[in-house]
């Protein structure tokens, strides 16, 4: 189970990622857990597997409105698929490298995987898996954290 502190990690990485990537600030809703199925999610996920000291996955999850929004931020043009599905998983990717600060060296992630648009193909591999709603703009997307 994660300790309050280990939510405030994750919800930290997420705020600063929008800060310097996106030069905008976003929100962060309360996060809750879900016992019971699959957290929903958007149309584009980018799913970082941790091992080591903590096991367990990562995931950032998105819809193609804002991450092509983020995309532009970052002064991009190529808003095709191929440029979405990277940008979902190099979020994934900073926020949980970010975390690796705070959980140490054993807290060991894996090159992102990407789903897009089938949902069936995620499975959080523990039934308690923590939902950090995030708001920016005027989209939504969510962090989930399913960690032993």
């Amino acid at each position: 189970m994660l300790k309050e502190a280990e939510i405030r990690t994750f919800i930290e990485g997420t705020t600063n990622y929008f800060e310097s990537s996106a030069h905008q600030t976003a929100s962060v809703g309360s996060p809750y857990l879900v016992t019971d199925g699959k957290p929903g999610v958007y149309e584009y996920t980018g799913i970082i597997s941790i091992s080591g000291a903590r096991k367990g996955i990562v995931y950032f999850s998105a819809p193609r409105g804002m991450l092509t929004v983020l995309l532009m931020r970052m002064q991009e043009t190529d808003t095709s698929d191929a440029n979405i599905m990277d940008l979902v998983g190099e979020v994934a990717n900073t926020i949980s490298g970010n975390a690796r600060k705070d959980f140490g060296r054993n807290f060991i992630i894996s090159v992102p995987t990407i789903v897009a648009n089938d949902v069936e193909k995620i499975t959080p591999p523990y039934a308690r898996s923590y939902v950090i709603p995030i708001n920016w703009r005027t989209h939504s997307a969510k962090l989930v954290v399913c960690l032993e």
